[in-house]
């Protein structure tokens, strides 16, 4: 499979991106895409219960930059043509990071190049992303920030 390169703008969540924020979902930057259609699996290996599925969008048309607050919708048109699954939080689209209090995770945004618009309806699951994926993705590459939210300290008298 070929490399592609994949950033970001930080290597820690900023608040907008997380449910402290405005969870939104952030800009991607991809170089070196060959293929008309990219695919982007964003989740938390690090999540005590499991790896914890935070967004997958497909059938993104050919772009050096996925940009930030992608709508949370089946399927959306604007600022880019996309269709978007199911996230391990259950709402289709982006779910920022939300790790407990005081806990440090890694968030890897995973991105493929791939040669044919899938045929995944809205709302599908990553495993259905990924079967498809390893049938029509020639590229991939990824990038990783983390996330620690800070605990929260009890105000005098509040005990």
């Amino acid at each position: 499979m070929q490399e592609l390169q994949v950033q970001i703008d930080f290597d820690r969540f900023p608040e907008r991106y997380t449910c402290d924020g405005e969870d939104i979902s952030p800009g991607i930057t991809i170089q070196g895409l060959n293929e008309p259609y990219i695919a982007v699996i964003m989740d938390d290996p690090d999540n005590p219960g499991g790896r914890f599925t935070h967004w997958l969008i497909w059938n993104v048309k050919a772009t050096d930059r996925i940009p930030e607050g992608i709508p949370p919708q089946n399927r959306i048109e604007h600022p880019i043509a996309a269709v978007q699954g199911m996230n391990d939080f259950r709402r289709v689209g982006y779910g920022g990071p939300c790790p407990s209090r005081g806990e440090l995770h890694r968030y890897v945004i995973r991105v493929y190049g791939v040669k044919t618009e899938l045929e995944l309806p809205p709302g599908a699951a990553r495993i259905d992303l990924e079967d498809v994926l390893k049938a029509t993705a020639t590229q991939y590459g990824e990038t990783a920030a983390v996330c620690e939210r800070k605990e929260v300290l009890a105000t005098p008298g509040s005990l």
